[in-house]
């Protein structure tokens, strides 16, 4: 089959990507690289006046004409590849708006894509309109929007998720869902906002390209190493603050036994070799099941803290953790390092399991398998 990947987060496509071409297909991705992180594309979309005098002038034209240049310029650069963009079997978007752009020019690109190739899906892999809606609801206990919904951060800080809600972006969404073939969620956490409506093909689990994600067990002599990632943008969302006033907990009552590391807003190429030598990596809050990053990390066999609630070992028949549910409470995350500080060989086995799971569940080619057979059927 002939694929178009469209958009880019956490190396998702590319992995799915690797996983189709080693089942013999053809695949092409285009995307704008997931900003910092730099992702690799066939089709790379620059984004332009975001620094510098370059984001004084698209403010200024923004707030003087309602003209977003930076949106139109990223337009102007798919249109561009427009001949290479035609023709497709499948062309799949990576989120409601893949690309980062104004809705109504992300509706331009759905409709092109809609209308030059044959099927379209969606994947609901990160903040959308029913992702969010179903945070803002009081279905779960805790989501992304806690720090919002408490009223401990104000809604500036989550922009990037509440923009989902906003009218263009509700009709975006609504747009999207009479184009779309079908939508497929890439875990637990956006499986259950999605479970019941029509559209809905079921859950994928992301696709891990084991073989470059070397396992490997780091010796424990002393000192246990603590990885920490932070991205700015989603620091409150992911929940960062209760690791760090966790670690805080833990570094002062056990100053001798624990060395961490802080990793901030660095690309893909290199974060993913910064905590080579962790025995444990403290990768989000407020969710259900594992992102990327997570994933990626137990494959190496880390011990992660991250989502792996109830609903999560349910919906894989788990009975052993294959990572550590971090909970939204710090003195409860603080708790469960010190488990593992006192029980160093907890963080071996767990490592493994985390790495078996992965193997399992996750393995590229078995998940592309997974897609080709429900866009087929769709």
């Amino acid at each position: 089959m002939k694929i178009l990947l469209v958009g880019e987060y956490s190396r998702l496509h590319n992995s799915l990507k690797e996983g189709l071409q080693i089942i013999g297909h053809s695949v092409t991705l285009i995307s704008t690289g997931d900003y910092f992180k730099d992702y690799p594309a066939d089709i790379k979309l620059k984004r332009k006046f975001y620094t510098g005098i370059g984001r004084k002038i698209l403010v200024g034209m923004y707030r003087l004409f309602g003209v977003h240049i930076a949106s139109i310029s990223i337009l102007r650069q798919f249109f561009s590849y427009s001949e290479q963009l035609k023709g497709y079997d499948i062309v799949q978007l990576i989120n409601e708006s893949p690309f980062g752009i104004e809705p109504k020019d992300e509706k331009k690109v759905i409709s092109f894509l809609k209308k030059y190739n044959q099927k379209l899906f969606l994947l609901s892999c990160g903040a959308d309109f029913k992702s969010v809606s179903y945070a803002l609801s009081d279905a779960l206990p805790y989501s992304l929007l806690k720090a919002y919904k408490d009223g401990l951060v104000p809604a500036s800080h989550f922009d990037f998720a509440l923009k989902y809600v906003s009218q263009p972006f509700k009709e975006l969404h609504e747009f999207l869902y009479t184009q779309i073939d079908g939508v497929i969620a890439s875990d637990v956490d956006y499986h259950l906002p999605l479970k019941g409506h029509p559209k809905y093909l079921g859950l994928i689990p992301n696709p891990v390209v084991l073989d470059s994600l070397e396992y490997k067990e780091v010796p424990i002599n002393g000192e246990i190493e603590v990885f920490l990632g932070i991205n700015r943008s989603n620091y409150h969302t992911k929940g960062i603050a209760y690791f760090e006033k966790a670690l805080a907990i833990i570094q002062q009552k056990y100053p001798e036994r624990i060395n961490l590391t802080v990793a901030e807003n660095i690309p893909y190429a290199e974060y993913i070799e910064s905590y080579n030598k962790a025995h444990i990596v403290l990768d989000q809050v407020l969710s259900y099941d594992q992102g990327y990053n997570a994933l990626e990390a137990m494959a190496k066999g880390k011990v992660v803290f991250t989502g792996a609630e109830r609903v999560f070992m349910d919906f894989y028949k788990l009975q052993d953790p294959v990572a550590i549910n971090a909970l939204p409470d710090a003195a409860l995350i603080a708790h469960e390092l010190e488990k593992l500080l006192l029980q160093p060989n907890r963080i071996t086995q767990i490592g493994r399991k985390a790495r078996a799971f992965v193997e399992k569940h996750h393995d590229a080619r078995t998940i592309a398998n997974s897609f080709i057979t429900t866009w087929q059927k769709a």
